[in-house]
């Protein structure tokens, strides 16, 4: 089956969902998403979204983005998240989205790696609250069209040119979404690993089309290991205790329960504590304890975690629970500019998926939202001012090339791992 759109999607997330609301209404939009619309890792986000509060809060946030992430990070980027965060929060709070206040007023919590409260939140279950609220827009809107349980797993490409996708359709059966412009927001790729907070099918197939086209990737080696998630023996997705829990006064202790770190570094600087301490212990977790935090708030901030613990036989208002690191976050992938284009004509990456460089080489808390929606919000802008329509391909590929999905995935999978493994070495070896 073949279909023709103007512009092709690839993912449901926060990026993707945002992306598609501000193209154009006189543009038809085609979302595809491997899974259903709603099970993206923007859904799972707890802590909260960053955003400037006044001017004088610039500098401080600014370093603060620029220190954790090693002073790797892209300045213009940083600037640009930094400089759009007010007029974002104003959009979505225009679309429904509701962030805690106290008694009309925004309140603001704090994280690790800021030197100040500035992120707002919505109970633990901030990424829930945006996207539901976006994908509620999503399926409003007469012009978007998403197809779910569709996986992509070829671009269109002629003459270095995105004409779309080869795609997977929900019956098995492969076939081609030709597009005038592609968006490329699948996610990172947690799902390659063993132990991650990442839904299992994000699993960085952008970076595998992308290595087979030489689309130009960057930093693809930086991997971010969330520092304190639930610990469990069972297999599947690792349940995230979200920083915001440490920015509220938890504290991390060793087997003696005895306090061991200072529990707002950076993700990576704490995570190798973390890990340090485990060994030192003999002991595959660490403990932390919620005591400084009230019970009132612990279950009025964080009831989705109060309630995981409940379920995994932990009272985390009246005991320690276990956490361990898990693969969290991916700041590399698919190089993008300022606007979100790609090393290919014609074609986007956005959200997780894309690089533009604000994180560096480690993502400070709860920018990760923030930066999704303002690079998604450009690259809407830049397909709305550059829109040239695309003569069909002349040659189409040969679907039997296609012919089984799953095989070709697992392929992908495995190159993306190569490629990775050799960006590592070789930064090693600079």
């Amino acid at each position: 089956m073949n279909i023709h759109t103007d512009i092709a999607i690839v993912g449901s997330g926060a990026a993707g969902l945002f992306c598609a609301l501000k193209l154009p209404e006189d543009k038809q939009v085609t979302v595809i998403t491997k899974e259903e619309a709603d099970r993206s890792d923007s859904f799972l986000a707890q802590g909260g979204i960053c955003v400037l509060k006044d001017e004088s809060d610039y500098d401080s946030y600014f370093e603060d983005t620029m220190k954790a992430g090693h002073y790797e990070n892209r300045r213009e980027s940083v600037e640009i998240m930094i400089r759009s965060s007010a007029d974002i929060i104003d959009e979505l709070t225009a679309l429904g989205v509701e962030f805690e206040r106290d008694g009309g007023s925004l309140c603001y919590t704090r994280e690790g790696g800021h030197s100040d409260s500035r992120i707002l939140f919505h109970e633990d279950a901030t990424g829930k609250e945006i996207t539901g609220k976006l994908l509620d827009q999503v399926r409003e809107r007469a012009n978007i069209r998403i197809i779910e349980h569709c996986t992509m797993i070829d671009i269109l490409e002629e003459d270095k040119v995105c004409h779309g996708l080869v795609v997977q359709f929900p019956d098995g059966t492969s076939g081609i979404v030709t597009a005038d412009y592609t968006v490329l927001a699948c996610g990172g790729l947690g799902g390659l690993y063993e132990h991650s907070t990442n839904f299992r099918h994000i699993t960085g197939d952008a970076l595998a089309v992308a290595l087979k086209h030489g689309i130009r990737l960057e930093n693809i080696d930086y991997i971010q290991i969330h520092p304190t998630t639930l610990y469990s023996k069972e297999p599947g997705r690792r349940f995230l205790i979200s920083e915001s829990v440490r920015g509220e006064g938890a504290v991390l202790l060793n087997k003696d329960k005895e306090r061991f770190v200072d529990e707002l570094l950076p993700r990576d600087l704490l995570t190798e504590e973390v890990h340090r301490r485990m060994e030192k212990d003999g002991m595959p977790y660490v403990w932390l304890s919620m005591a400084a935090i009230p019970r009132e708030t612990i279950i009025s901030h964080f009831p989705n975690i109060y309630r995981r613990c409940l379920e995994e036989g932990y009272d985390c208002t009246k005991e320690c629970i276990p956490v361990v690191p898990a693969q969290h976050y991916f700041m590399g992938g698919i190089w993008v500019d300022r606007d979100s284009r790609t090393s290919m004509a014609h074609l986007y990456a956005i959200g997780e998926t894309s690089c533009n460089g604000v994180h560096g080489s480690n993502r400070l808390a709860s920018n990760s939202l923030l930066e999704s929606l303002v690079f998604a919000e450009r690259s809407a802008d830049q397909i709305r001012q550059d829109y040239v329509p695309l003569e069909r391909p002349g040659i189409l590929p040969d679907m039997e090339e296609y012919k089984d999905g799953t095989v070709l995935q697992e392929q992908y999978h495995k190159a993306v791992l190569e490629a990775i493994e050799r960006e590592r070495k070789r930064r090693e070896n600079e």
